[in-house]
């Protein structure tokens, strides 16, 4: 497969292609656990005092929902398959920013058949939009929103196909990617970007950063531009987001590994070469997904053997301090971070949950040892404390695992950097790509969107049941309960004694995807509030509002044919967890996903992102396709979400 042909992949996709995973699974770590569908159906959703709207609401034919009053002010929007955004009726969009838009007056002007060139890149809006946060002080409100990844093909002259083929091709890349803040004003033509505002900045591949909690300064970390290990450059394929009580901004830090590739074989030290096996760093010469390694040797890992261990971590800015210096919080773990949501314990303590968006990876959750309190000292909230993975057990409740070195047999700076085989020492539960995590802040629990897993039960040749990059098996198990899981779920789980800090809880499944018109009665019809008219695949975005409702957003599968017909382009659905009615709210142009959602100080505008459009979006004919992030308000004026 040619390079120009891999650009096309998804990250995951690319994963699978350059770093098939192991054929050999540890059968001594082998747990059978399968529940029938009968069982699934029957009842095992209900848990707590709770069952009535946790559990039976979701059982074919329950009357529950039906009894409840809808708290949705819009009629469900139609599936749409075209190439622009749709809301309902009573509801307008507008376009706030998109790749190229000017963040600075002195930023270059997007060419719609070339778009942006080099000098000046790190000037403009960034390319693919996702996570976001809005910040307010006073009247100033900062709009602060990752930009996760490149489109080379778009970003790059169209006669190169998508590859780099220059040092100044690769800096345009890198100034494209990263974390863009912003102060937005509402006027009254809408609402628009302060151009000339001292707080807008642009965080990328460059930016320094310092290091913090158990691997700053290990040896792992070390390289020649930075012999502490205690500051690096960058930060790679910001995905979803978070915020602390304290008003900073959190970037996560996803599929970094592909940024990584080698001029020559590999020869490393075996740990080292076990976490990029673990990781899906290749060894394979040009194998980097963006060819970053060829023009620059910060990530050639033939010269610079550490440099991808100093990726793959949750990064704190501060959005209100364009001069203040990003951390990145070793202490939180090294993987895929999808998000970081947070929570506060009955006496303070911060929590913050993460998920590992990998086939068979892991969920994990943090707890502080401090105590968060209003205008004190906040250093060392998310250095300080402990790290948890999640194994949810079959009987529908579950424990966070402390990952200590007595469990694990790792120091804490090997944890902190090898996070993933720490959580395999201890029997996480392999879950099916854990994307985003939200916490209702009308009730003590949580939810993480696991949004496919086509691997889920899968056999290799002989029989084997495939497993993650460890070795762990992706056998059928309750939270994951579908083989070729093409639809996902959304898993909910309540702490015992309500508080967020418990190491044990009750769980259950929100909902499960899939398409009763073509499966009828089985699992892969999904829950019963899945219905005609409100299909939808690869749950992947979320955020729970004021009110408790769940905003789901998708990026999944949008052929509209075959296992998905009938769900359109992805989307943003809203949910009532206490009833289990789901609606779609929002469609995206056809190729998108839709990612990213926050909410304007007076909560009467929603921001939400358009990631990757296939069409010319949102300029229509003769333009270069460009993420945006649009505006949804009401037409009555009142409150969104």
């Amino acid at each position: 497969m040619s390079k120009a042909d891999l650009s096309d992949l998804s990250a995951d996709e690319w994963d699978e292609v350059r770093f098939p995973r192991s054929k050999v699974q540890e059968f001594d770590r082998v747990v059978e656990r399968a529940i029938s569908r009968r069982s699934f159906l029957g009842g095992t959703l209900a848990f707590g005092s709770g069952a009535a709207v946790m559990g039976t609401a979701f059982l074919k034919g329950s009357p529950v929902a039906a009894q409840q009053t809808s708290r949705f002010a819009f009629e469900q929007l139609a599936p749409q398959t075209d190439g622009t955004v749709h809301v309902p009726n009573g509801y307008s969009w507008d376009v706030l920013v998109r790749w190229g838009d000017p963040l600075f007056p002195d930023a270059p002007a997007f060419d719609p058949e070339t778009g942006i060139p080099t000098e000046g890149s790190d000037r403009v809006f960034g390319e693919n939009t996702d996570g976001m946060e809005l910040f307010h002080q006073g009247g100033t409100e900062l709009l602060v929103v990752n930009s996760e990844y490149p489109n080379p093909k778009i970003n790059l002259p169209a006669s190169q196909d998508g590859e780099a083929s220059s040092a100044d091709d690769v800096l345009r890349l890198q100034n494209f990617q990263g974390v863009n803040v912003m102060e937005v004003v509402e006027g009254a033509d809408g609402w628009s970007v302060v151009v000339d505002s001292a707080y807008n900045r642009r965080i990328h591949h460059n930016t320094p950063m310092v290091i913090d909690g158990p691997a700053a300064g290990h040896d792992l970390l070390k390289t020649a531009a930075d012999e502490t290990g205690t500051q690096s450059l960058g930060t790679f394929n910001n995905c979803g987001s978070g915020r602390t009580p304290w008003g900073t901004y959190l970037t996560c830090e996803e599929n970094f590994n592909g940024y990584f590739g080698t001029t020559q074989e590999v020869l490393g030290d075996e740990a080292v070469m076990q976490g990029y096996r673990r990781y899906g760093v290749s060894t394979d010469i040009d194998a980097g997904r963006y060819n970053y390694h060829g023009f620059d040797a910060r990530f050639d890992i033939s010269q610079n053997p550490n440099e991808p261990h100093r990726a793959g971590y949750i990064v704190e800015i501060d959005p209100w301090d364009p001069e203040a210096t990003p951390v990145k919080h070793t202490a939180l773990g090294r993987f895929k971070h999808e998000n970081a949501a947070y929570a506060l314990t009955p006496e303070g303590r911060v929590v913050v949950y993460m998920g590992d968006d990998e086939r068979g990876e892991f969920m994990y959750k943090w707890v502080s040892t401090g105590i968060y309190v209003a205008g004190g000292d906040t250093s060392t909230l998310l250095s300080d404390g402990q790290l948890f993975v999640a194994r949810f057990d079959d009987d529908m409740t579950g424990q966070w695992v402390a990952l200590t070195p007595e469990a694990t047999g790792m120091e804490p700076a090997e944890i902190s950097i090898f996070t993933r085989m720490a959580a395999s020492a201890v029997g996480a539960t392999t879950m099916d790509r854990p994307e985003w995590i939200a916490v209702n802040p009308t009730a003590v629990e949580a939810y993480c969107c696991l949004t496919n897993n086509r691997n889920r039960g899968a056999k290799e040749d002989g029989g084997v049941v495939k497993t993650n990059a460890g070795g762990d098996p992706m056998e059928v198990n309750a939270v994951n309960p579908r083989e070729i899981n093409n639809y996902g779920q959304i898993v909910r789980w309540r702490p015992h004694e309500d508080d967020h800090g418990a190491e044990s809880f009750d769980w259950d499944l929100y909902v499960m995807a899939g398409n009763p018109e073509v499966h009828g009665d089985d699992l892969y019809a999904g829950t019963a509030n899945i219905n005609a008219g409100n299909l939808f695949n690869s749950p992947d975005g979320m955020q729970i509002d004021t009110a408790g409702l769940i905003w789901i957003q998708t990026d999944g599968d949008d052929s509209n044919e075959g296992d998905f017909a009938g769900m359109g382009n992805n989307q943003m659905l809203a949910g009532d967890p206490a009833t289990g009615e789901i609606r779609r709210f929002l469609t995206g142009p056809n190729g998108c996903e839709v990612t990213g959602l926050t909410w304007s100080a007076d909560r009467r505008t929603m921001f939400v992102g358009i990631q990757h459009p296939g069409q010319p979006f949102p300029d229509g004919e003769g333009s270069l396709p460009r993420s945006a992030i649009v505006t949804v308000t009401r037409d009555d004026n009142a409150l969104v979400g």
